[in-house]
């Protein structure tokens, strides 16, 4: 692999426009029936100005051969179309081939998921990119819930290390149903590793609408301080589904209003990884929708968190039997009104 490039124009440590403008980003995963080169064309063709680039089989592979030349053929091609990047490592059955996301960093031998982010960082590192997000796996049924977390540790300082020695940000992301679901989760992480200058966190603003307790705005101002990489999504409280804005319960002016009034600087990247079928036209519908949704008001409704829409639940309404683990490979599961947590 080659040097580590200097941040891209768009990189949280370079200089942002006046007036602390989003910039809007498309994630690969929702192209994933589009070969790399021209997946990145038409998202920069729509008008974005960033992509989150799963790393997977068919976009960027980093186990095939002459890893180094393809990367360095992506660089040129981001430079070409004006994309900034952040890295994404949530490609399904790219570790094993029967199991989704296996091996995490708490399987018995997680060395094949360690080499794969030693590898994200390093390709993070010659494409100048803004982060290199990961995120905890679920734990194995058979691994007790102290030894899945002591492996973690393990597993998270040996990335940080790769990160440190290669001058990557990691982000790492809070996921429903996995072991670290939440902030809360995020905090006693970034707590037990010492609180390193490498690791951010990813915030999937869906996630927030899922399971957080706080409003989906108040998320974004309570992790400010550590945020690094944003994905952005609509949900619904107690169901783990990307959706499409405008079909879930999150109010976007105030969310994005959150992201500009706390100086956020990344990409805001849009995830929908279940919508490839239809990309183009789901993405120039997705960047429509968050430039108006950004206006120069920047929105006063107050439902993200609060006030649902008509007919959608409210906070605090029971949820039971509400499938919280359609984007993981957790068991089935349903949340129910007195822990909100998903019970398999």
């Amino acid at each position: 692999m080659t040097a580590a490039r200097p941040p891209a124009p768009g990189h949280p440590t370079a200089s942002v426009p006046a007036g602390g403008g989003l910039r809007l980003g498309y994630g690969t995963n929702g192209f994933a029936n589009h070969r790399l080169d021209d997946a990145l064309a038409v998202i920069a063709d729509l008008g974005y100005t960033g992509v989150a680039l799963t790393l997977d089989h068919d976009h960027l592979d980093p186990f095939a051969p002459a890893l180094a030349r393809r990367v360095e053929a992506v660089g040129r091609r981001l430079a070409a179309l004006g994309l900034a990047v952040v890295v994404e490592t949530g490609a399904r059955y790219l570790l094993d081939p029967w199991h989704k996301h296996a091996p995490t960093l708490q399987h018995d031998d997680p060395a094949r998921r360690i080499e794969f982010l030693r590898r994200a960082v390093a390709v993070g590192a010659d494409l100048g990119a803004e982060a290199v997000s990961f995120w905890a796996g679920v734990r194995p049924a058979a691994v007790p819930p102290a030894v899945a977390w002591d492996r973690l540790l393990g597993g998270c300082a040996t990335v940080v290390e790769a990160a440190d020695a290669a001058g990557v940000t990691l982000g790492f992301e809070p996921e429903p149903g996995m072991l670290v679901e939440d902030i809360a989760g995020w905090r006693r992480l970034h707590a037990a590793l010492g609180a390193p200058d490498r690791l951010g966190l990813t915030l999937d603003i869906g996630h927030c609408r899922c399971l957080e307790p706080l409003p989906v705005p108040d998320c974004v101002r309570d992790v400010a301080a550590h945020l690094v990489n944003v994905q952005i999504d609509d949900m619904r409280r107690g169901v783990h589904e990307h959706l499409e804005f405008g079909t879930g319960e999150i109010d976007f002016p105030p969310v994005l209003a959150a992201l500009r009034e706390v100086g956020y600087r990344g990409l805001v990247a849009v995830e929908l990884p279940r919508h490839s079928h239809a990309a183009p036209t789901v993405a120039a519908r997705s960047l429509e929708f968050l430039r108006a949704a950004a206006g120069p008001n920047g929105g006063t409704a107050d439902r993200a968190g609060g006030a649902a829409p008509a007919g959608a639940p409210a906070t605090g309404q029971d949820h039971t039997g509400a499938l919280c683990s359609a984007s993981t490979d957790a068991l089935p599961g349903v949340r129910y009104p007195d822990t909100g947590r998903c019970v398999g």
